[in-house]
């Protein structure tokens, strides 16, 4: 996969972008990440990007011109690969763990991180996605692409270095990840549930999937909304709301 990220700011990318996970992908030829100043790409002596908006208001707005031409540049580094341009925005949609999936799914993705006050409209129509990180407002997009990216790449395969570790996390078949634990058995008078250490494969992953279950009902009910149950998860289901009522 190839991600270019367009920024005022392209120093931000360098210390997290380069560690853990994302590094990693990187060593194994899993990514390529490009990381542009779009200032850079000013058609005027004094490099601005923004400008005060038509029809008066507050704060100023980035404009067009330095932000298609850096776009031209990558189209013209890479003119064979199907891109998906995503605009960070907080009026975009949210962005969550299908979004993600989608994303890993493609060839070549490119962030732009907006500043200021917002975008010049005509922003809008060189791009496929307008995507959200939250119901909040950041000073920039950088923060809000590295979650994005983050999410994304972990994703692609032979990146984890487990690849059952992405499809049993929080959200990816729709609930929370279930509790975990490790060693050792007891720990100041807590203990890992007998059910664990039983070795019998059936009965853990059945108690995995209710505590699941009892963790989404109990922190997420929204979620259960969108997943569907199967007899085996109402049954489960309807036993965790009995107890948690009583």
């Amino acid at each position: 996969m190839r991600i270019d990220v367009l920024t005022l700011f392209p120093n931000m990318f360098a210390g997290p972008m380069g560690e853990s996970i994302i590094g990693k992908a990187q060593e194994k030829g899993k990514l390529t990440l490009n990381v542009s100043n779009f200032r850079e790409y000013s058609d005027n002596k004094h490099k601005t990007v923004d400008d005060y908006p038509y029809g008066g208001g507050a704060g100023m707005l980035l404009k067009v011109q330095p932000i298609y031409d850096n776009l031209q540049a990558i189209q013209n580094e890479s003119p064979a690969t199907k891109k998906r341009i995503i605009l960070l925005d907080p009026a975009g949609q949210p962005f969550n763990q299908k979004l993600a999936a989608e994303f890993a799914q493609e060839e070549h993705l490119v962030f732009i991180c907006g500043h200021y006050e917002g975008y010049d409209e005509r922003i809008r129509t060189l791009v496929t996605d307008e995507v959200s990180l939250g119901d909040y407002v950041l000073t920039g997009g950088e923060l809000g692409a590295m979650v994005m990216i983050d999410a994304t790449v972990r994703l692609l395969p032979d990146v984890l270095g487990n690849e059952s570790s992405a499809t049993g996390d929080s959200y990816s078949n729709g609930l929370l990840e279930h509790p975990q634990y490790t060693r050792p058995p007891a720990f100041k008078g807590m203990e890992v549930p007998e059910i664990l250490r039983s070795g019998n494969h059936q009965l853990i992953a059945d108690w995995q999937l209710q505590e699941s279950l009892r963790r989404t009902y109990l922190r997420r009910p929204d979620l259960l909304a969108d997943v569907a149950l199967t007899p085996q998860m109402e049954k489960m289901l309807r036993e965790i709301q009995q107890e948690e009522n009583e």
